[in-house]
């Protein structure tokens, strides 16, 4: 039976903390100014007004509850953010391979890799840290001496709704190397099947299981549309989506069966870089969006831009409120990176790893069962 791990949520995160140091104060700064100029983007004026009178700011150390103070160069600010209840998220993560040096969890749709957003607490990696110090405290001095350089970390993301295999490294050394396979798309271990180039196998391949609308007529695609950000209201550092003037992207797309009724076309992505939302962004720029996806449409992009912040609308906690419009993170579609090949960074031998689809991925099972024939060998 796998090893699972995952310790529940607590009701309430931990809130966070923010440090500035200041720079220059031109013009007699003032704490408001240099919140409301700085991070606009985290919450309007009368928000931080808000932080700031609820004694949510310190002033090297001494809390400052008086928005017109002035700054002088070299004092630490800090700003405090109360904790709070995250979206709920589940915490429970298969072991699918383990070593010394690497780690593969089967993630669940619907958890989200790094802290980022309304997610600081409940992320993949807040359970690995969890379990590193359960073991510990568990564990007899010569365990303790063994796993001390060993902290688990995850060397790629997967999108919150896309569920399956996420890699860790378990070691510097090993966290290192793979981040080395992910950059360089073009390295060549051996003469073989042909990927990226013609008799070549990349370091490491992934391979996803993708239910799209709309019936795929070919049995194989390769989608090259580059990718870049776009201006999106709720993202602060911009979208990603399709764009001539993007990255380049390279996606190849292998049918594995259509449903005629229900117009829907379950597929095999393999992604030969590693663009973030490259895939949903690939199938719907061909006219094939996810099942689900509440962003991107045909031609991937979203179907609309939403309007910008409106200055006067915010939370509780000053900052502003979620916007109403889908969001990258956003769940509901269905994605499972199901099989991941790569080279171990010690011993150079390949290695498969391979996730269960969830039901709606499964061959003659997706969504219901009824109408799915399989593509042309």
């Amino acid at each position: 039976m796998a090893r699972t791990f995952g310790v529940p949520w607590p009701a309430l995160n931990d809130g966070l903390a923010y440090s500035d140091v200041v720079k220059s104060v031109g013009g007699d700064l003032t704490l408001i100014q240099f919140y409301s100029s700085k991070y606009a983007n985290s919450a309007p004026p009368q928000g931080w007004l808000l932080r700031i009178a609820n004694g949510q700011v310190t002033i090297d150390d001494h809390v400052v509850t008086d928005p017109e103070t002035k700054l002088r160069v070299g004092s630490v600010l800090v700003y405090r953010r109360l904790p709070w209840e995250e979206p709920s998220a589940p915490y429970s993560l298969e072991v699918l391979y383990e070593d010394d040096e690497l780690l593969a969890l089967n993630k669940p749709s619907g958890l989200q890799v790094l802290p980022g957003g309304l997610f600081q607490q409940r992320t993949v990696l807040t359970q690995l840290q969890w379990e590193a110090c359960k073991f510990i405290a568990s564990s007899t001095a010569p365990e303790i001496s063994k796993v001390q350089n060993q902290h688990p970390v995850p060397v790629h993301r997967l999108g919150r709704g896309t569920s399956g295999i996420l890699l860790c490294a378990k070691t510097k050394r090993a966290k290192v190397e793979l981040a080395s396979y992910f950059a360089d798309g073009t390295s060549v271990v051996k003469q073989g099947e042909t990927h990226a180039h013609p008799g070549c196998v990349r370091k490491i391949s992934k391979f996803y299981l993708a239910l799209v609308g709309g019936i795929i007529d070919k049995d194989e695609v390769l989608i090259e549309s580059p990718i870049g950000i776009i201006h999106y209201p709720g993202v602060a550092k911009g979208l990603y989506a399709a764009s001539a003037s993007g990255k380049p992207a390279l996606s190849k797309v292998t049918v594995r069966e259509r449903n005629l009724e229900r117009n829907q076309t379950l597929v095999q992505v393999e992604i030969q870089t590693g663009r973030p939302h490259q895939i949903r962004i690939h199938l719907a720029f061909m006219g094939h969006p996810l099942v689900g996806d509440p962003l991107y449409a045909a031609g991937g992009r979203p179907t609309s831009i939403p309007s910008d912040h409106n200055n006067t609308d915010f939370a509780e906690d000053g900052g502003y409120c979620k916007p109403s419009d889908p969001l990258p993170g956003d769940c509901g579609y269905h994605l499972h990176a199901h099989r991941l090949i790569l080279r171990h960074p010690s011993t150079s031998q390949m290695i498969e790893i391979s996730a269960p689809p969830p039901a709606a991925l499964r061959q003659s099972e997706a969504a219901g069962s009824t109408g799915w024939s399989p593509a042309t060998d």
